[in-house]
């Protein structure tokens, strides 16, 4: 039994390109064989846990009119409650 031989060219494997029947183990287990401590479909990854890991830009960057509007509401940037309009009267 021969252990650690490469495949002439890589073999895809649920999408990794696998190198050695290790590779090919990992990838049917749906574990990248690039990073196999990142575990299944890269759960254990490090920056994983951070909705915005450092080193990557937010997905949406809002400009122009709405570039105040980037962050949450603060209780200044609401708009004043309707006043006109709250009673209506039905009994004709």
């Amino acid at each position: 039994m021969t252990i650690g031989v490469n495949y002439p060219s890589p073999v895809m494997v649920n999408g990794y390109a696998c190198k050695n029947c290790t590779d090919v183990d990992y990838a049917k287990k749906h574990i990248d064989p690039a990073h196999p401590k990142d575990g299944p479909f890269g759960i254990d990854k490090a920056d994983a846990k951070s909705a915005n890991p450092p080193g990557r830009a937010p997905a949406v960057t809002f400009g122009g009119a709405l570039a105040s509007m980037a962050g949450p509401p603060s209780q200044g940037a609401m708009p004043p409650a309707a006043t006109q309009g709250l009673r209506l009267d039905v009994s004709v």
